[in-house]
Order: C-alpha cells, then structure tokens, then sequence
C-alpha cells in the first residue's frame, strides 16, 4: 500500500523513487444508484501544460479520442463508460523519461460525459481514487482518495504531476468545475 495522501498535500516522486520511470496512473470510481436510467461514463484525461498552465498543442490533450501523446509520453489505456468492477476504471502510463521538454505539468482530470443530458454530477460519484504505481513492478506508491466533497460538478481535477528541477512531484487536487469537459479545456487553454 502507497502513502496516503490529502487533498493538497504534495509528495515527492522521482526523487524518492529513484528507479520510476514509467508511472500508472489508475482512476477509479462508484456511482450511486439513483433513478436517471443512463450509465454513468466518467472520462479520465491528461493535459501536458506549459509554465503558463496552457497546452500549446491540440495533441497535448490526451483521452478517450487521443489515447497517446506523439511523444509517448502519456497513453490513456482506454475508455470504461460504465465503471464496473472493482480497482481501476481507467489508467494512463506516463513515461517520466520522453516528457517533452516543454511541459511543465501534467493535470489529471476525470469528467462526466453528457453529464448535462443524463442531469448526472459528482455529487452521484463515491469512491473516486488516484493511485501511482511504478509500471515496471505493479508497486502503489501513493493514493488519493477524492472524499464526498462534490455536489453539481460535472468535472474534477483530481492531481496534477508536475516538473521541480530535474525532478517530477505529484499534487493532490481534488478542485471542482462545472460545465464539464469544455470548462476544463478553456482552463488549459484549448479552443473547444
């Protein structure tokens, strides 16, 4: 079991962990019954940001339709659009070792798709979880859990990993948005 983290706490990685290189990333999540019929399809995905918290490329925007970085640096595994099961819903790999030199940051965030359409919000999500693991050996080095704090949002970022020198850390989030995917888009700087 990896170190457990609060909300705003922020911990170190590479540097504690001198062997990581490859970082999975696993989101998980539950989501209570209520009587709206729609599946529940939450979405994780990853912005590579600059100083400037921008993406400067479309492509710096990974999820369920670009699943890779050109630089190989992040891979979405994949989408779950229910959320069954047990562990994680959905992961990303970051290869801490081809990150682009550019990128500043890399923010983690998990949406409700058709959130507005299916009158679904986070306050109807329990559970929801960030963990790190090392790749190569399957090892949990921290967790996050988000905690119920959620009402009308439709968007969550849950952590952010970010450059400190030579050296990558990791941020426990855990902020709010409404207005779901487009508001964090705008929030990193993509046209949507």
């Amino acid at each position: 079991m990896g170190i457990q983290l609060s909300k705003g706490q922020r911990i170190d990685l590479t540097k504690t962990n001198p062997g990581l290189v490859k970082g999975l990333i696993g989101l998980g999540w539950d989501t209570n019954k209520y009587q709206g019929g729609s599946d529940f399809d939450l979405d994780a995905s990853a912005f590579l940001v600059d100083v400037n918290n921008r993406c400067q490329d479309d492509l710096d925007f990974i999820f369920y339709n670009n699943l890779e970085h050109p630089s190989k640096s992040v891979i979405h595994t994949g989408d779950n659009r229910t959320g069954e099961g047990d562990g994680d819903d959905e992961q990303l790999i970051v290869d801490f070792s081809k990150i682009p030199a550019h990128v500043d940051k890399i923010g983690i965030t998990v949406t409700i798709h058709d959130a507005e359409s299916r009158h679904q919000n986070f306050g109807q999500v329990s559970n929801a979880f960030v963990r790190l693991a090392d790749e190569s050996t399957g090892e949990e080095l921290l967790r996050f859990d988000l905690g119920e704090d959620f009402s009308i949002e439709t968007a969550v970022v849950v952590c952010e990993l970010y450059r400190h020198g030579n050296e990558w850390k990791f941020n426990a989030i855990g902020s709010g948005f409404s207005g779901g995917l487009a508001s964090l888009c705008r929030n990193y700087g993509l046209e949507v």
